[in-house]
């Protein structure tokens, strides 16, 4: 994409814009109603077609030098060359060319003087009314009437409401248009352009340099993309700006091209929720229904939600590591701010109203918002506690505030059973329910549960954000998507992390009291976790190549089908599967075996098949150690010494057993030849929920 950028000299101060319609510029810099002071003391074209990268470059790079007021058209464009130099170089016989015609396309208007073009010699200067024509050609002093100013208003606070919390790309901007306000979607440009003056839009490059730290060399200073953070770029030539090497990010691609030249339109911020030392009465828990021990979680998680900004413990950790930090840090930096400006009829008048002497209104909506942090808290619940129960009071507490809420997961089909559940907990608020090909995608609601993945078109959108299995693929160590999930969050918000198995450096915050948290060590029926056993036994490669199942094997399998237990039986390999089916079929002749994995595309039937006890023994991968609850279920991890199950695995696989009221008790067996230390740390995590649960009088007593 092409844009215009321009110098202004406004009250004393130059400032560089940019512009996809230059006649709103020139009648918001240039036009005054009667009376009315001129206060622009040079307005300057720089050029009005060069590529959106190039343009935010000499923007952001922008510093007022001496006597600027006074320079021509070649001392601009000398600033030009020198600020492009390093987008130049690739670009060795069409860098001119791509920037429009060179310096006789810099057009200088002035305060005093009107339109002219001026020459600069060692010794004097001299003026010409050239540039006129110049501008004329082009149609820039066209103007917009009153009439069209009115319009073209109220087009603009449309397209703000619209892409409030929002970060799209032109092509998702004008699909959202067509749906939600027919027309605009091709007339947006000038009510977009009015929208940037007044400093509740604000326009980036979709890839722009990455933000400097103090390790960062100059020389490594790579490109970023603004949407997804990721530095993963491929060049090529473009048609749009006109570059032969114009970059793109991969990682993101999914969601559409985002290029150095693709303008990614960002709506400002709306304020945050405030808060208050108050917590929700008792009688808005009894509502849910909750155990003591999700009880207590739900209201330490209420009192973080409602301690006022700032004393939440733990208030500033040392950033580092790139995005892959973002679960070591206790605060998590946010951009932006509650920008707004006036919204008057006359575009004149509003940039004198909402402007500020020397204010940049190109920051206004994307300015980064020192000292405001988004603030986090950890719940820990271990697998078949009811997080999704204890999730209620705090969304209703958000909600019933009159703010926004997101709650994201990490899988789409957490999301199509979350939105039933949600539906019937809150009936009187609208939710919108988004994934991949989801219809609702351009509709807004109070409350919306999300993929991860969609999390990359929202930019400080919601007071709460609930992060679900943060520790689940894809979202764990996925730099892409913890960047979508930070920038989600209005400044000044509430993050809420649930998860069973947490990383390691979430924990050891939580240890150090330096990450607020709250544990629930026992299930709803209130029975301890399963703990597992190990059984020693060569790797199931061996058995495979053998033909042969280890007898200790079989002997513990046959008493989990005597009782009556439906088994999982958990691989690390794929191609492992068949083989193990066929020897268990052999052994086994009376009992319906199957196994499945991602690639099945049988997949979903034979888990239905699984729940409803036709079959009984389902040899399966790591694809459902969560997310699948089975009555009267044992768990068998074959080669848990495998580096491809770690600690949060073994965790979740174990805790597909006793997880129904009437068979709490499942059995959990880990069949490896090696004791790992992945073994020895999921099974003390276990027992140390257990004797938390146990120590707070949570489990019930047994009667003998």
């Amino acid at each position: 994409m092409k844009i215009a950028v321009y110098a202004v000299s406004y009250k004393g101060n130059w400032t560089l814009r940019l512009s996809v319609d230059i006649r709103v510029d020139m009648t918001w810099w240039m036009n005054q109603d009667e009376g009315q002071e001129n206060v622009v003391e040079r307005w300057v074209l720089l050029g009005d077609e060069l590529p959106l990268s190039w343009g935010t470059k000499l923007c952001e790079t922008f510093k007022e030098l001496a006597d600027m007021e006074r320079w021509g058209k070649r001392q601009w464009w000398a600033y030009i060359l020198a600020q492009l130099k390093s987008e130049l170089a690739p670009e060795p016989f069409d860098g001119e060319r791509i920037l429009s015609r060179g310096v006789e396309n810099i057009c200088i208007w002035d305060g005093g003087q009107g339109w002219t073009s001026r020459t600069e010699s060692r010794n004097e200067g001299r003026e010409t009314n050239g540039g006129l024509r110049s501008i004329q050609k082009r149609s820039l002093v066209t103007g917009i009437d009153g009439l069209e100013r009115e319009c073209l208003t109220r087009q603009a606070n449309e397209l703000v409401n619209l892409l409030s919390g929002r970060q799209l790309l032109v092509p998702e901007a004008e699909a959202l248009l067509a749906e939600a306000a027919p027309g605009l979607e091709r007339t947006w440009r000038s009510a977009a352009q009015l929208a940037y003056l007044q400093g509740r839009l604000s326009f980036s490059a979709g890839l722009a340099p990455a933000p400097r730290t103090r390790w960062s060399a100059a020389r490594t200073h790579g490109l970023r993309c603004n949407r997804c953070g990721s530095g993963i770029v491929h060049r090529t030539s473009c048609a749009s700006c006109g570059r032969k090497a114009c970059a793109y990010c991969e990682t993101c691609l999914a969601l559409g091209r985002s290029r150095e030249c693709s303008l990614l339109l960002r709506g400002a911020a709306k304020p945050a929720l405030p808060h208050t030392a108050g917590t929700a009465p008792a009688r808005e828990l009894d509502r849910w229904g909750l155990s003591p021990a999700q009880r207590a979680a739900a209201e330490a998680a209420l009192r973080f939600l409602a301690a006022p900004h700032g004393e939440v413990r733990g208030r500033f950790r040392p950033e580092g590591g790139g995005l892959r930090a973002l679960f070591r840090r206790d605060m998590v930096a946010c951009r932006g701010s509650d920008a707004a400006s006036s919204q008057g009829s006359n575009l004149a008048h509003s940039r004198q109203s909402s402007q500020k002497p020397g204010e940049d209104a190109r920051y206004s909506a994307d300015r980064q918002g020192h000292g405001t942090t988004v603030e986090r808290f950890l719940l820990w619940a271990v697998t078949g506690a009811g997080k999704t129960e204890m999730m209620f009071p705090l969304l209703q507490y958000v909600l019933d505030h009159g703010g926004t809420a997101l709650v994201a997961t990490p899988r789409r089909d957490v999301v199509l059973e979350l939105a039933p559940r949600l539906a019937i907990a809150f009936p009187d608020v609208s939710m919108v329910t988004l994934y991949g090909g989801s219809a609702e995608r351009w509709q807004r609601g109070q409350l919306t549960l999300a993929t991860t993945h969609q999390l990359l078109r929202y930019r400080q959108a919601f007071d709460l954000v609930v992060i679900d299995e943060i520790d689940a693929f894809p979202y764990h160590n996925d730099p892409m998507l913890a960047f979508a999930a930070r920038a989600v969050c209005k400044p000044k918000g509430k993050f809420i992390y649930l998860s069973a198995t947490p990383p390691h450096a979430l924990q050891k915050e939580a240890a150090r009291g330096l990450l607020p948290h709250a544990k629930v060590p026992v299930r709803f029926h209130r029975h301890p976790l399963p703990v597992p056993f190990r059984l020693g036994t060569a790797s199931v490669q061996h058995w495979l190549q053998k033909g042969r199942l280890p007898a200790s094997f079989i002997q513990r399998l046959r008493v989990s089908i005597q009782r009556g237990a439906q088994v999982f039986l958990f691989v690390t390999r794929i191609s492992h599967i068949q083989g193990l089916v066929e020897l268990l079929i052999k052994q086994l002749p009376d009992v319906t075996i199957a196994g499945t994995s991602s690639q099945d595309e049988e997949r979903t039937a034979k888990v239905r098949l699984f729940r409803a006890t036709e079959i009984r023994v389902l040899v399966t991968t790591t694809i459902l150690e969560r997310g699948v609850t089975v009555p009267r279920s044992d768990v068998y991890v074959l080669d848990a010494d495998s580096s491809l199950f770690d600690e949060a695995s073994l965790v979740q696989m174990a805790g597909r057993a006793g997880r129904s009221k009437d068979d709490p008790c499942g059995g959990v067996i880990f069949t490896s030849p090696q004791w790992t230390r992945g073994q020895k740390r999921a099974i003390r995590q276990i027992k140390r929920m257990n004797a938390l649960a146990r120590k707070k009088g949570y489990l019930k007593e047994l009667k003998h």
